[in-house]
């Protein structure tokens, strides 16, 4: 799994689980992609979004990994239909890092509608295929080797036999895309931007309480399968806090299963070099490309991209596969807006 279920304190409520972050070039602008509410949580689990939530997409656009611009989306209860009233506002500058700041309202409507507003921005939130695959037996092995420090066994599986965890999963959808007019101010000359997507929840007492937060994706599969206790501190630290808080505990787990595997001649060296890769865990962009998160390099994710391919060998300096491709999902990804695949 990318984020699906990923810490306990996301699986007490999946309409603020984000199983998935995407960002890449659209037809007119630069287009986000968060996915909550896995529908693999049980046929008894919420659906929808939380109406007592909020849905952000955070921007950094001068590298210190603190929010220069975030789109921030609210929900009304679901009526008889399942459908939501839906109002995304757009928060810029000190702005941007406030919970209770008012931004500007920059769209209204309803969920499973295509929203148009001013300058070219789109909206669209709905039920959505998972685009995203998985491995299960490959997911379990990965999972035990990086929380006991060996290799990870997949002397049984037969890649032959590989099967998609997700196939038929179904998620909740926003997908937001911004002309360059928008984000480019942000982003500076070089175009750069750092993004990741959070979800809080109100709480009692007032305020807001961060329940889960996603930026590169495969860092839960890989270091929290068995320390749930990590899973939740990952999704509440803020991103530029990241490396100091679990920098030397992902470089330790990571030189544990390099070491096992013999691929580095000195494995702690380069379980901090992938930590300094993940850690802040926010996901790269230049704005205006086409988006790949592949071997080479990173920049922005595709509905299409095979990250666990990519996080499984980079964190285990191993060429590991699951055996799947975007051919395993239940429904393709479309060109057009909102680019999602239905819900099937």
């Amino acid at each position: 799994m990318s984020h699906h279920l990923d810490s306990p304190g996301a699986r007490q409520d999946v309409r603020l689980d984000i199983t998935d972050l995407y960002v890449f070039r659209g037809e007119t602008g630069t287009v986000f992609v968060m996915d909550i509410c896995p529908s693999i949580a049980g046929e008894d689990a919420p659906r929808g979004f939380h109406p007592e939530a909020t849905y952000e997409f955070k921007i950094d656009g001068d590298g210190d990994h603190v929010e220069d611009l975030t789109y921030r989306l609210t929900f009304g209860e679901r009526d008889e239909a399942g459908e939501q009233d839906v109002e995304l506002r757009r928060l810029a500058g000190a702005e941007a890092r406030e919970v209770d700041a008012s931004g500007a309202v920059v769209a209204r409507g309803t969920t499973g509608q295509r929203i148009d507003a001013d300058g070219g921005l789109r909206l669209w939130a709905g039920e959505a295929s998972d685009p995203f695959w998985i491995e299960p037996d490959v997911l379990a092995a990965i999972g035990k080797a990086f929380a006991d420090g060996t290799r990870a066994d997949l002397s049984s599986w037969d890649p032959a036999g590989a099967r998609n965890l997700f196939v038929g999963n179904r998620v909740y959808a926003v997908v937001l895309e911004v002309p360059d007019g928008d984000l480019l101010p942000v982003a500076g000359d070089d175009r750069r931007v750092g993004v990741w997507a959070l979800t809080s929840l109100a709480t009692d007492a007032g305020g807001r309480r961060v329940v889960n937060r996603a930026g590169h994706p495969m860092v839960h599969p890989l270091f929290t399968q068995h320390d749930g206790d990590l899973g939740d501190r990952l999704n509440v630290t803020p991103p530029a806090d990241d490396a100091r808080h679990f920098g030397e505990v992902v470089a330790g787990m990571v030189a544990g299963v390099v070491g096992a595997y013999g691929t580095a001649e000195d494995p702690r060296a380069y379980g901090r070099w992938v930590a300094e890769r993940l850690f802040p865990n926010v996901l790269p962009y230049t704005v205006g490309t086409p988006a790949v998160y592949g071997f080479a390099g990173w920049n922005g994710r595709s509905l299409t991209d095979n990250a666990p391919d990519v996080m499984f060998s980079l964190a285990t300096n191993t060429a590991l596969t699951i055996g799947l491709g975007s051919d395993s999902v239940a429904a393709r990804p479309t060109r057009t807006f909102p680019y999602v695949p239905p819900a099937g």
